[in-house]
């Protein structure tokens, strides 16, 4: 039993090590092509496209002005610029705070029963006749210059289909949200990294701008288990379309303040993950699709299993210390005078502890890099310690109970977990 679980705790370390390992190498040869805009003169575009943003809602009287407001005060010229509010079949007041919106001329308020997110999002489609189309969360707001920045992607590659957002975690107060802070500072670099290799898996539902192109042809987003933001991306990588991500294109949203509501964000997000997964099972290790297939979705797999893995792991060294502790109070060999002296002898040595030291130095660098991709004046900060410790503790929790989700088949409710959210804004 021993040696399976070195065997299993050296494979995934070396894998993990390696993935990190590969972005790394992809950041060194790709540097030079990380544009951050911070010159004005720099984003000015040969021509303004049109774009239609679809705002879903669902018991949002709280946030909704915000995120509405935000997206008119764009950079961007406003005939340009379509918003649809689609309020979908909210129970409280959002409804009536829509109608403050109802004398702008590009704004449209569309009111219908609820079906989830991607019926909302399917609604708009049916009404969109610009060029480009995107969507942003109710809890969601957009920095002046993201639109900008997102269609000067597009202006300098036309194969481009969709461009992803650089996601950020807006006003952070608690100890758990700064560790989101962290969480979603890896996310950046991560993704761009992805982007530059073909890669990207997920065109999150704040602010992924798409070529209309994209839904003629491939039809309109599915349910997907809830995750109709990652289906649309695995959609668009089997059919060859490019997926790009724009770095300094900054999305803040409001990031769950409790343990609880984190735990059903990514319960939903983990379940999606893998439900999506198995529905494009094709793809993986299919050389046709390139990153996607060779390395994305196996990392995917690889984080999912490592990550039980190693809570499994903590849980079992936990039970074995208290029992052995308990042991030693029933005959009474424990010293309640002992004083403790570190000794070097009782450092793990073992290859693996040298290897778990590697793959979290790699961690912390792509958190940095991350990082230098915002708009943050320190490139580091201490609340690593906090996102390490915590993630540590409670990540293996939601991968266990989405993969026990999966394989019942027990749906989530995206419905149910925006209203928690707003319960507590």
């Amino acid at each position: 039993m021993g040696s399976l679980h070195t065997i299993i705790s050296y494979t995934i370390s070396f894998l993990a090590i390696y993935a990190q390992i590969f972005l790394l190498v992809t950041f060194f040869e790709k540097r030079k092509q990380i544009v951050i805009h911070n010159n004005e003169d720099e984003l000015k575009l040969k021509s303004y496209p049109t774009v239609t943003i679809t705002v879903p809602c669902y018991n949002e009287e709280r946030t909704i002005s915000s995120t509405v407001e935000s997206l008119l005060a764009l950079d961007y010229p406003k005939d340009k610029i379509t918003i649809l509010l689609i309020d979908d079949g909210s129970k409280d007041n959002t409804w009536n705070v829509l109608h403050q919106f109802i004398n702008y001329p590009n704004i449209h308020l569309f009111k219908k029963e609820n079906g989830g997110k991607h019926t909302a999002q399917n609604l708009g489609l049916l009404h969109a006749t610009s060029e480009f189309i995107g969507c942003l969360d109710s809890d969601s707001f957009v920095h002046p210059q993201a639109l900008k920045r997102i269609m000067k992607v597009f202006e300098n590659d036309p194969n481009t289909m969709s461009v992803a957002p650089a996601i950020r975690v807006n006003n952070p107060i608690n100890i758990l949200q700064k560790a989101q802070v962290i969480e979603y500072d890896m996310g950046i670099y991560m993704k761009k990294m992805i982007g530059f290799m073909g890669g990207i898996n997920v065109t999150p539902g704040p602010f992924s701008i798409f070529k209309k192109k994209v839904f003629d042809e491939l039809g309109p987003y599915k349910k997907a288990h809830n995750t109709e933001d990652q289906e649309i991306a695995l959609r668009m990588q089997e059919h060859g379309y490019k997926i790009d991500h724009c770095p300094d294109a900054y999305i803040f949203t409001n990031a769950p303040e409790s343990v609880g509501k984190l735990y059903r964000q990514r319960v939903r997000w983990t379940y999606g993950s893998m439900k999506n997964m198995i529905d494009y099972r094709r793809l993986i290790f299919n050389k046709k699709h390139g990153a996607i297939g060779w390395y994305t979705l196996p990392s995917n797999i690889i984080s999912i299993i490592g990550v039980m893995f190693i809570g499994s792991t903590v849980v079992y060294n936990l039970y074995k210390y208290i029992y052995h502790k308990i042991i030693q109070l029933q005959v009474g060999a424990l010293n309640t005078n002992y004083n403790f002296k570190f000794d070097w002898f009782f450092l793990d040595t073992h290859a693996s502890f040298f290897l778990a030291i590697l793959a979290y130095l790699l961690v912390i660098i792509s958190i940095t890099l991350g990082r230098s991709m915002t708009e943050e004046k320190s490139r580091f900060s201490f609340h690593i310690i906090y996102f390490v410790i915590i993630y540590s503790l409670i990540a293996p929790f939601w991968v266990i109970k989405s993969l026990l989700n999966t394989i019942v088949s027990k749906e989530t409710s995206w419905t149910l977990e925006r209203k928690a959210a707003v319960n507590n804004v």
